[in-house]
């Protein structure tokens, strides 16, 4: 664990993703103070509707990101479908329709390395469920800058591809259940 207090989560998540998040998400507080990125493999040929289910299931706000936004506290932010989620040096949200990487646009990796270079130690990123190698290098990225590195326990996943890749890239990870991963972040709530 890191000594720097954490200053936003990214997530990153694939096939499997809307069962695992709705554990995590609706269990974090109204009063949760941290930004959550999220991006989830969805085809780019369908309007996203993670925002509309989300919005009724979590007691955060819960918006789809927009591009030169300034990254707000205490907010849930999804990729929208077929464009990269990036953090810029200033925590403002980019957006790009930049290549696919590892196929997908959105990419997991491109979240959690620009998060990374933008957070530092002070960033958590989780990889949950999925069936491709993304977010495994963004994984190790986090970590290389200090930031706390998790990923769903393999076994508990409903895919497990995505967080073994993302655990054999970076060894330093925490491998973590979905219920380990709320307790962590409702500790973060309170530091």
């Amino acid at each position: 664990m890191n000594a720097q207090p954490i200053q936003a989560i990214a997530i990153g998540a694939s096939a499997g993703a809307v069962q695992a998040l709705l554990r995590i998400l609706p269990a974090l507080p109204a009063d949760f103070p941290l930004p959550v990125l999220i991006v989830v493999h969805v085809p780019p040929d369908r309007s996203n509707a993670l925002v509309a289910l989300f919005q009724s299931k979590c007691p955060l706000p819960v918006r789809e990101a927009e591009d030169k936004e300034p990254i707000a506290a205490g907010t849930i932010y999804f990729a929208p479908s077929d464009y990269h989620l990036l953090v810029e040096a200033d925590r403002s949200l980019a957006l790009s329709w930049d290549e696919p990487v590892n196929h997908s646009r959105p990419a997991i990796d491109v979240l959690l390395q620009s998060a990374a270079d933008a957070y530092g130690p002070a960033l958590a990123g989780i990889v949950l469920t999925g069936a491709n190698h993304d977010g495994a290098a963004g994984l190790a990225a986090v970590a290389d800058a200090g930031g706390f590195a998790i990923a769903q326990e393999p076994a508990e996943a409903q895919v497990a591809t995505m967080p073994a890749a993302a655990l054999a890239a970076c060894p330093s990870a925490s491998a973590m259940t979905l219920d380990d991963m709320i307790f962590y972040l409702l500790t973060l709530a309170t530091t």
